[in-house]
This record gives C-alpha cells, sequence and structure tokens, in this order.
C-alpha cells in the first residue's frame, strides 16, 4: 500500500467514525426530547386526572351544600311555628280524646281507641315544644359564675364522676377506632359472628 492509499484508509475510518457519532448524537438527543415530551404528557395527564378529581369532589361538595340548605330551610320553616300551630294541635289533641271515648263505647274499637291515644299524646307533646311558656334560661346576674367576663353564657354542669383508668383506656380505643369497625366490634360482642 502507498502512502496515499493508507491516508485515505485513516480519512475514511475517521469520516465513518464521526458519521457513526453524529448519528449516536442525534439518536441520543432526539430519544431525550422524547422522553422530555412524553413525561410532560404523563405530567400533564396526571393532573388532568387530578383536576377532574377535583371537580367531581367539588360537585359532591355543591349536592352536599344543597341538601344541607334544604334541610336548614325546613328547619327554619319548622321554627317559625308559633301559637296558632299550637292552638291547632291541642284542638287535635282535644278531637282525638273524644274520638278515643267514642271508639270505647264499642266493643271492637279498642285498636282505635290505642291509636286515638297515642296520635293524641303525639300532638300534646309537640304543642308542648311549641309552648311559649316552656322553660327558657333567664339572663345570669353579671357577678353570677354562669356568665364569663365578655358576657356569653356558660352552661353549668355538675360535677361528674372520674372514670377509673380501664374504663377511661375502653372508651379512648372505642372513640379511636372507625364507625365501620365499630359495627363490627358490636356485632360481635352482642351476637356474634354471623
Amino acid at each position: 500500500m502507498t502512502a496515499i492509499q493508507i491516508c485515505a484508509l485513516i480519512v475514511l475510518i475517521l469520516l465513518i467514525g464521526l458519521t457513526y457519532w453524529a448519528g449516536y448524537r442525534g439518536g441520543l438527543i432526539d430519544g431525550r426530547l422524547e422522553g422530555i415530551d412524553e413525561g410532560k404528557d404523563i405530567q400533564q395527564s396526571d393532573n388532568s386526572e387530578t383536576i377532574q378529581n377535583l371537580k367531581l369532589l367539588l360537585d359532591q361538595a355543591r349536592d352536599h351544600h344543597k341538601q344541607l340548605y334544604s334541610h336548614y330551610e325546613r328547619a327554619l320553616a319548622s321554627s317559625k311555628l308559633g301559637e296558632p300551630a299550637r292552638q291547632t294541635l291541642l284542638d287535635i289533641a282535644e278531637k282525638l280524646r273524644i274520638a278515643a271515648e267514642t271508639f270505647s263505647a264499642f266493643r271492637t274499637g279498642k285498636k282505635l281507641e290505642r291509636d286515638s291515644l297515642t296520635l293524641r299524646e303525639q300532638a300534646l307533646a309537640m304543642a308542648a315544644l311549641l309552648d311559649p311558656a316552656a322553660p327558657k334560661m333567664a339572663a345570669a346576674e353579671v357577678n353570677s359564675s354562669t356568665t364569663e367576663p365578655h358576657g356569653r353564657w356558660v352552661i353549668e354542669r355538675e360535677p361528674i364522676e372520674k372514670m377509673c383508668p380501664n374504663e377511661a383506656h375502653k372508651a379512648a380505643q372505642f372513640f379511636r377506632t372507625s364507625p365501620l369497625d365499630r359495627g363490627a366490634q358490636i356485632k360481635t360482642t352482642v351476637g356474634g359472628e354471623a
């Protein structure tokens, strides 16, 4: 081989190596860019899944709020019952008493008599709840122990008995468990396993 052929062979090997290296580097850069794009897509899909979950939670919270608000409106409407409703309930109770006495005159009216008396008792109980003369908390004196220094009401409680340490531990364990675990625990305690 001549010197020119040797130089041409060396240049040819260098060109093949440079071509291979350029292809390798191009592929590495393309792979890195595709990996970054794929990572962004995965992160975006995770974010969109999180957003969807948060939207679902928001919708559930709105539904729960609507339910609570409807309960509030019903409670507010029922709290507006006053003296006319109480008088109506007392009239109903009187009519039910008369009906019970009428049914007691019949030999076959025992069940109707019991039902009338039960309904009368329920009407009287509801009327008692609406009674404006029902005992209410009176304002306490300023120096009394039932008000705080800022004038807020404090409910006084009777002194309670202290629990023995064993009972206190059982109570603490009971309130630390979830309601589902408590239901299973009560089931096994009361009736055993099904």
